[in-house]
């Protein structure tokens, strides 16, 4: 299988629990960086909390970057993550070795 292959998301118990740990993880990211946002934009009313306002903007910027690399990690896990065989879509390893000859072929076009 490949990364984003919607089918690894499901194909166990172990699978879907590890993509619900990701996800949660991934909503408080994403919290905590929209309220780091609305809290500095309150700040930027005020000149006395002006800095820390744009310190909280940074902040959330980080954390809006951070977002991506959970779900990439996520993706890496599930790949790493075994997945038997009465588990696999049927035909699955013929697509995927299809899939890969078709990309390595387009590699080598000019």
């Amino acid at each position: 299988m490949r990364l984003f292959d919607a089918r690894l998301r499901t194909a166990t118990r172990s699978h879907a629990e590890l993509v619900r740990r990701y996800e949660l993880w991934r909503t408080v990211i994403e919290f905590l960086a929209a309220l780091l946002f609305v809290v500095g934009s309150v700040f930027f009313f005020y000149d006395a909390l002006l800095f820390a306002g744009t310190w909280l903007f940074l902040i959330g910027s980080i954390l809006f970057g951070v977002r991506p690399c959970v779900r990439l990690l996520l993706e890496l896990h599930l790949l790493r993550l075994d997945v038997p065989k009465e588990f696999r879509p049927l035909g699955l390893e013929e697509s995927d070795r299809a899939d890969d000859a078709g990309h390595r072929g387009s590699e080598h076009r000019g």
